[in-house]
């Protein structure tokens, strides 16, 4: 159990790391040759140069000389709260404004309520005497601060009643007027977006199969049919996962030639050379440039074969298209209606932007999609539960105890004032953060083997999941296994039923090892983030032995994003702690809040200077957002009543029973009066944007813009040096690919049903909706092969 004394020193330890990383980032960034580490948005965006090409002697384009720069070292702080959040979202779009408001919505939920809870809960708290007088239960002065500290059926149980009903009330209105705000912010940040192409395209799944039609000319046909007015093009999908694992692996090869020729370049005198055998330890030595490119030329007659095997199976072609309308609104139409009146078939979304489109998983079966989510909905179900192991020997390695059991020739060691303190006060914390370290991959992979179509929905998907595991493995697991390791001896020697009871007065006492976790993930850990440790050794590394050219030297560049599926579950995590414990113990406010306020400034930095964003989807993430602060609310009201009942306060904690029902009936309030901005388009909107690109550009070449937006990525040519792996003959590959058509001249809708050159019988899929065909168009624009890669 953690003291105040444990508390003291840990919080020491991480304001000392911290400090020291500050001080690191301060220096290694007015650094010349760190300057693309820590500025790379701004290289992205063509707006900086590297001082290292400037004139002026080697030394200065190295390492700054200016000592008056070092003596200003904090002010990165100041110039990343400059930026006003409009020009923010001009800068770095609204994704990355609206995730730094979640910080901002944490500090304006909690310092009301810390301020709140100091003047009232503390008060009632201290002056009570119950944890002196209990032998059998194991405190720390900070215990004597919480609810612990009150003797069961006290009447000072109704003040803590009085303050969760005003902290949840207080978050009601918090959360309201942010949910207000964010959507405001997305639907004006829609109306004055420039052109996307997702803007005018949804995503079609589940095409049925038919004999006489490829699966181009069937969606052509349907979208003729069924959207005649607004239908203008459409891209049908490739299985080409294969064809791009193997340009990406002759990309990697080529990487190591340029190496290995660069090096012979320097030192012409030997040609280097390379062992055959594993990781080139062991082998004959054969010549470097040799070997690979013999590998190169290898791995280009595979690439050949596979794009010729993509362009004659037709079963390279997925059932799956993207769909691109004359309008914003034909598009908000067809993504936001059922197209068949078999709901399985035809399913139309939005599609994501271009950048944002997950391509392997578009390749996936429909109907394999449910088999996959059941398998990864069991597998995360046995891993939370597997990984209550680890966290049961965190929280029982953590303690004095735990420890002295396991290792008991260590007493005399870890007994000593400060070798105790550290491990109670800092060891718990950074223990939980390692074992934590791979989770997010971990969820990651299996959000992509669940079939997601793009990254910001595996993104989401991985953030639910951490976040679940966040509530059942850290708070539930930590606190479960926490108190009966901490209370072993009392849980031994007490009859069954009085065990609820000795567990309701130590839940608040878990508060220590939580304080500890918030100092080292969200002090410590959050300046951690902006030293960059880990791309700036990789950039260092990569530039001294694989960067050629400017080209190269900007690939080099990790500027990394976000990471909403980190990111995100991490915030939320805190939100839990600091609405349950602030009514139980709120000593735990104060750590919190310092959280939320030196994240929001140093993620600001981050967005400002460093992250690439990934893709936009528009703030599309609140809703989740909003909804699990709920969730956390819900959760402290129900461990409150639990806890009530523990205390003996029975006709007190029936009054807390409409805590969850009010925050039911607000969530699906905020639900149906601010969610549909989120996931519809309103067709008033769509119209107003419409009309005012008419009158703006009333000659725009509509289809151009889009015909190439959703061709797979290895069909696009993005290299100079894999010009041999790409045909750029539009006529006879792209334009198979965009789905390209002649509206000028289409009146009847085309076919090549058997059906229909005997007999003008209604289409299978359009329902009659067609006319009949007198006569069979004699080509398709989409029946030319793929284009090579």
């Amino acid at each position: 159990m953690a003291t105040l004394g444990d508390i003291s020193v840990s919080a020491a330890i991480n304001l000392l790391s911290a400090f020291i990383f500050l001080i690191a980032f301060a220096i290694l960034r007015l650094q010349p040759f760190n300057d693309r580490v820590y500025f790379p948005k701004w290289y992205l965006k063509g707006l900086r140069t590297s001082p290292t090409n400037a004139g002026g002697a080697l030394v200065t384009r190295v390492v700054n000389l200016d000592f008056r720069s070092y003596l200003r070292f904090l002010n990165w702080m100041p110039e990343a709260l400059k930026m006003p959040e409009p020009e923010l979202i001009d800068h770095a779009g609204l994704d990355s404004a609206v995730y730094l408001r979640i910080y901002l919505l944490g500090l304006k939920i909690f310092i009301p309520i810390a301020c709140l809870a100091f003047a009232v809960l503390v008060p009632v708290n201290v002056t009570n005497h119950t944890l002196d007088k209990a032998a059998n239960v194991t405190a720390s002065d900070i215990d004597k601060l919480s609810i612990s500290n009150i003797p069961r059926e006290s009447q000072r149980f109704w003040a803590h009643i009085v303050m969760a009903y005003a902290f949840t009330f207080w978050t009601f209105y918090v959360l309201m007027k942010e949910y207000e705000k964010v959507a405001s912010m997305r639907l004006a940040f829609l109306a004055s977006e420039k052109r996307r192409p997702d803007q005018y395209s949804v995503l079609v799944q589940n095409v049925p199969p038919d004999a006489d039609e490829s699966v181009s000319e069937l969606v052509e046909h349907f979208f003729l049919v069924n959207h005649p007015d607004n239908y203008l093009t459409h891209q049908v999908v490739y299985n080409a996962n294969k064809l791009a694992s193997l340009v990406k692996k002759k990309k990697s090869l080529r990487n190591w030639l340029d190496f290995y020729q660069l090096k012979y370049s320097r030192n012409q005198a030997q040609r280097p050379t390379i062992k055959t055998g594993f990781l080139g330890c062991r082998g004959e030595k054969v010549d470097a440039i040799d070997l690979y490119t013999a590998k190169i030329e290898k791995i280009s007659m595979e690439i050949a074969e596979e794009r010729a095997r993509v362009a004659k199976d037709p079963k390279s072609i997925m059932p799956v298209a993207f769909v691109s309308f004359k309008t914003r609104w034909g598009a908000a139409v067809c993504a936001q209606t059922q197209q068949s009146r078999n709901p399985t078939l035809w399913l139309t979304e939005w599609a994501p932007e271009p950048r944002d489109v997950y391509w392997q998983n578009l390749a996936i079966p429909y109907v394999s999609l449910t088999i996959r989510r059941l398998i990864i909905g069991v597998a995360f179900f046995f891993l939370t539960f597997f990984f209550m192991i680890p966290i049961a020997m965190v929280q029982s390695l953590a303690s004095i105890e735990g420890i002295e059991k396991a290792a008991p020739f260590l007493e005399p060691i870890i007994e000593a004032d400060f070798i105790k303190s550290f491990i109670q006060g800092f060891l718990p914390g950074i223990a939980l953060k390692l074992f934590l370290i791979f989770l997010p991959s971990i969820l990651m992979m299996m959000s992509k083997f669940e079939g997601f179509n793009s990254l910001s929905s595996l993104e989401r998907r991985s953030a639910t999941r951490f976040y679940i595991f966040n509530i059942v493995n850290v708070f539930l697991g930590s606190i479960i296994a926490g108190t009966a390791f901490e209370q072993l001896n009392t849980f031994l020697n007490k009859s069954t039923g009085e065990i609820p009871k000795i567990i309701g007065v130590a839940i608040p006492m878990k508060a220590t090892f939580f304080i500890t976790y918030i100092m080292v993930d969200g002090w410590a850990g959050i300046a951690g983030e902006i030293l960059m440790l880990k791309p700036l050794i990789f950039y260092h590394l990569k530039n001294f032995f694989l960067v050629k050219t400017e080209k190269d030297r900007e690939e080099a560049m990790d500027p990394g994003s976000l990471g909403f599926n980190t990111g995100e579950p991490r915030i939320q995590f805190y939100f839990l702690l600091g609405l349950v414990y602030s009514t139980v113990t709120p000593f735990l406010l104060p750590f919190i809040i310092i959280f939320f306020a030196f994240a929001y400034v140093v993620f600001r930095h981050q967005i400002i200077n460093v992250y690439n964003q990934e893709y936009e989807s528009a703030a599309a993430f609140w809703p989740a957002v909003h909804g699990r602060v709920l969730i956390a609310l819900v959760i402290s009201q129900l461990l409150m009543m639990g806890l009530l009942s523990t205390k003996g306060a029975a006709l007190a904690t029936p009054f807390l029973l409409a805590l969850p029902v009010l925050t039911f009936w607000f969530y699906r309030f905020c639900q149906g009066r601010y969610e549909p901005a989120f996931v519809r388009y309103p067709l008033q909107e769509a119209m107003m944007k419409d009309t005012l690109e008419r009158a703006r550009e009333p000659n725009l070449n509509l289809k151009g813009y889009l015909q190439q937006a959703y061709v797979h990525p290895v069909f696009k040519s993005a290299d100079e040096r894999d010009d041999d792996d790409i045909d750029d003959d539009e006529d006879g590959g792209m334009s198979y690919l965009s789905g390209k058509i002649d509206h000028s001249d289409t009146v009847l809708v085309p076919t090549k049903r058997q059906s229909r050159r005997s007999t003008p019988a209604p289409s299978r899929v359009s329902a009659g909706s067609s006319p009949s065909m007198s006569e069979e168009r004699g080509h398709s624009a989409k029946g030319g092969p793929p284009p090579e890669p």
